[in-house]
């Protein structure tokens, strides 16, 4: 459900195609990388900024431990945004006590990554913003940023992108130069047959210099050699170029040479396609369903749909994304999007097509709500399809929020926030779901019923986020609100949440009352969602007051009810509980079947913060019955990963538990301070102190103990890791019989094809499957073992 947790070093997308010429382009720009912290490839739309851009990343992952990651800014509006794209990339969680841009700090403070922030013109003082208080708190983090124009900070190492080298008139070999090199290339791609003569590449050499060297230019004209000869197509170019009387004229040569090669290339698509082509305009990125359901009406019928998009496919106005969630995705580059948004904007289509994409994005996200809280007439399949398919069009919902705003249409708003919350939970948006959230409520809703139901959505969020005065505050009017509406599903919700927050701040009785209610409710209403969240939280409450056996009978009860409408997401959540009653009482084979049940869910749906509890989970297990070296391996992870993603309780908790195994080790000292660094970050988050007190804190190791409290994060989780890593390069490594026990039968496949040296586009094609699925399961792979290379992969399956 959400982003994948693995700790995979990069999030570039494949290349689709041939990487032409700019050798010496990429080596300065990797030697600017190595030099500067801030790099901006500036120059105008098509000159080929971001496709060089991803490449220098590519090349550039050696020099950063923590990898590179991509960051889309085309579709981001203001501050917020830029924030909470870069945060959803790393999967960097925000809390209540910190701003997203703090908790993103924090996470990247000690990380040395490259973040590549493409197409950063339409909010570039935003992201300049962004970029300057990054590189002030976290040293160790550089950018490459593509835009049209500068970000105009001191730190910025501006690099102006060329045009693609043209051949000159009577000089040289032709065939030299870069842009009849990426020509010929192109066209091979459109036309297999397409061979090079003598008077073909004079015709070529005339397109390229007609076009100035642009990238984008060429691939247009080479997209056309299925229906036209190159020397029409030079014609063609010579006649546009010589009455170009539209468009600016104060615009550089390069910036109307681009324009005359779109419109060119616009004016020979027939009049449905030029249709649909601006009608797509409206998508970040589409598939065929969604295109049908926004862009057909009778005068572009749906039916007609797919043979279009493959005609601007092939004349590489629309570019193929790949496969995600079993439907191919397409999109637009930058450029073209901007240029067919003018079109539609002069058509005076915009709004009906804006307000039918709008529809659209509100009818996946309502299906999502639906399904995350139905009963037994929906599957777990289905479930996590729904929130798959939202996932997947995630910048489209944020295209929807932020036309919401533009229009200041409050409901359709609130009604979009309302609906995203699973989205938002469980992919840990917090920040995001509270920003839209508030946004909207500020405006006046005068549905009082929808208000109510948003409130209590916020209350969530604020619950999740540890803001324990927002959740009683929000929660408390959204919780009248719904009483008075009517809405049980919304009551049952508000009490459980508030609930969840009496046992937080210690009002037990208070919070008995609530789930008593809950209970009541939702089993007068039959909704064996929120009852069995309510019995699970009632298993909580009797856990807190110490009557384990009354929690293991609630947690049962809440099992089987989830179990029932094959809800896996709630069971992970539950089992977690009943692993922890089963870790109390002494029950450490029950305990390690509760985490890893669990563990196995939430590898599948991927919450951040619950994989990293059941790995915890399962340490600790591991570590009472004597299995050292596996236990600091889960340890290991569930800490990386709570640290990776800001999540600061879950690094206390971890902390703690690696100092608890290296205690029992005889590693007393290590471990004193990394109990002292766990209790002073408990303290700053106003948590109490661990359950059970530290016993080697006084005499000999009070010392060790506040110099533990005076330890940075950082450099606690980094002593924790060194001590897991030395635990478990003690024990022999696992045979690979053993590897069914740690990996999926999928994994193991993957990693039996790496150790054949297969690629993974190769892999993908063996296992008939996309090579971004190979790619989840390869990192997937690197975290279960501990390896980050494909080289130790294929090391460990064959030996």
């Amino acid at each position: 459900m959400a982003a994948n947790t693995a700790q995979a070093r990069q999030n570039l997308p494949l290349e689709l195609n041939r990487f032409v010429g700019r050798e010496r382009d990429l080596d300065t720009i990797l030697r600017l990388l190595r030099n500067h912290r801030v790099v901006t490839l500036c120059g105008v739309g098509g000159i080929g900024k971001t496709r060089l851009a991803l490449r220098a990343a590519a090349q550039a992952t050696d020099y950063f431990r923590d990898g590179v990651w991509l960051c889309e800014m085309a579709e981001a509006t203001d501050r917020e945004e830029v924030v909470g794209r870069i945060a959803t990339v790393l999967g960097a969680r925000g809390d209540g006590e910190r701003s997203p841009e703090r908790a993103l700090a924090d996470v990247l403070r000690s990380r040395r990554l490259l973040l590549v922030l493409d197409n950063c013109e339409h909010a570039v003082a935003d992201v300049a913003t962004v970029v300057e208080q990054l590189l002030a708190r976290c040293p160790g983090v550089s950018f490459l940023v593509t835009t049209r124009e500068p970000l105009r900070i001191p730190s910025e190492t501006v690099w102006r992108v060329p045009p693609l080298a043209v051949p000159e008139p009577g000089e040289g070999d032709p065939l030299s130069a870069e842009s009849v090199q990426l020509f010929v290339d192109r066209a091979r791609a459109h036309a297999h047959d397409f061979t090079m003569t003598p008077e073909r590449l004079d015709s070529v050499a005339e397109i390229c210099r007609r076009l100035d060297g642009i990238p984008l230019g060429i691939e247009l004209a080479a997209a056309r050699v299925r229906l036209l000869s190159v020397s029409q197509i030079a014609e063609r170019l010579n006649d546009r170029f010589t009455v170009l009387t539209y468009g600016d004229r104060s615009a550089p040569a390069r910036q109307r040479t681009l324009r005359a090669v779109i419109d060119w290339s616009h004016d020979m698509l027939d009049e449905q396609e030029q249709t649909l082509l601006r009608r797509l305009s409206v998508f970040s990125d589409w598939d065929l369903e969604l295109a049908e359901a926004v862009c057909a009406d009778e005068a572009l019928p749906a039916s007609s749909l797919l043979d279009l998009l493959v005609s601007l496919v092939d004349r590489s106005l629309v570019t193929v994304v790949g496969e995600v969630e079993g439907r191919m995705r397409y999109r637009m580059l930058d450029t073209i999007r901007h240029y067919a948004s003018v079109r539609l904007a002069e058509s005076g289509e915009e709004e009906r097509l804006r307000l039918r994409h709008r529809e659209q994005m509100l009818a996946l996200a309502e299906d999502l709500a639906h399904r995350a809280v139905a009963g037994p007439e929906v599957s777990w399949s289905e479930r996590l399809s729904a929130f798959q398919r939202v996932c997947a069009d995630r910048d489209n919902m944020r295209a929807a929020l932020n036309w919401s705003a533009e229009r200041g249409d409050a409901v359709e708003g609130l009604r979009l926030c309302v609906a995203l919350r699973p989205y938002w939970m469980v992919n840990g948006l917090l920040s995001e779901g509270a920003h839209w959230t508030d946004r909207f409520l500020e405006m006046g809703c005068p549905d009082e019923a929808l208000r109510g139901q948003a409130m209590v959505r916020r209350a969530e969020l604020a619950w999740d986020r540890s803001d324990q005065a927002s959740t009683v505050r929000v929660g408390e009017e959204g919780l009248r609100l719904c009483r008075e509406a009517g809405d049980h599903a919304s009551v049952a919700l508000a009490l459980n949440i508030l609930a969840m927050s009496d046992i937080r701040a210690g009002n037990l009785e208070r919070a008995g009352e609530r789930l008593a209610e809950s209970v009541a409710l939702t089993r007068a209403t039959d909704d064996p969602w929120n009852e069995g969240i309510a019995r699970s939280t009632q298993g909580a409450l009797a856990a807190r007051r110490g009557r384990l056996a009354e929690a293991r009978t609630r947690y049962e009860e809440a099992l089987t009810l989830l179990r029932a409408i094959d809800h896996r997401w709630g069971v992970g959540l539950t089992l977690i509980g009943q692993g922890r009653v089963a870790e109390a009482s002494g029950d450490l084979t029950g305990a390690e079947r509760c985490f890893r049940e669990a563990l196995e869910i939430q590898r599948a749906v991927g919450g951040a913060p619950e994989l990293a509890r059941c790995l915890a989970g399962v340490g600790r297990v591991l570590a009472r019955q004597g299995k050292v070296a596996e236990a600091y391996e889960c340890l290991r992870e569930s800490l990386t990963l709570c640290h990776n993603t800001g999540q600061r309780l879950g690094t206390a908790r971890g902390l703690l538990a690696v100092a608890t195994v290296a205690a029992a080790q005889g590693q007393a000292e290590e471990a004193t301070r990394l109990a002292g660094a766990a209790e002073r970050i408990r303290e700053r988050l106003g948590q109490p102190a661990s359950g059970t007190p530290w016993p080697l804190r006084a005499g000999a190791f009070a010392r060790l103990w506040e110099e533990g409290r005076r330890m940075e994060a950082d450099r606690a989780v980094r002593l924790a890791l060194r001590l897991a890593a030395a635990g478990r390069s003690s024990s022999h490594p696992a045979p690979v019989d053993a590897a069914p026990a740690v990996l999926t039968p999928r994994e193991r496949e993957v990693a039996q094809l790496i150790g054949q040296g297969m690629s993974n586009r190769s892999i993908a094609e063996q296992l008939f499957i996309s090579p971004a699925t190979v790619a989840r399961h390869v990192a997937n792979i690197n975290t279960k073992l501990g390896f980050n290379s494909r080289t130790q992969i294929a090391a460990w399956i064959n030996r």
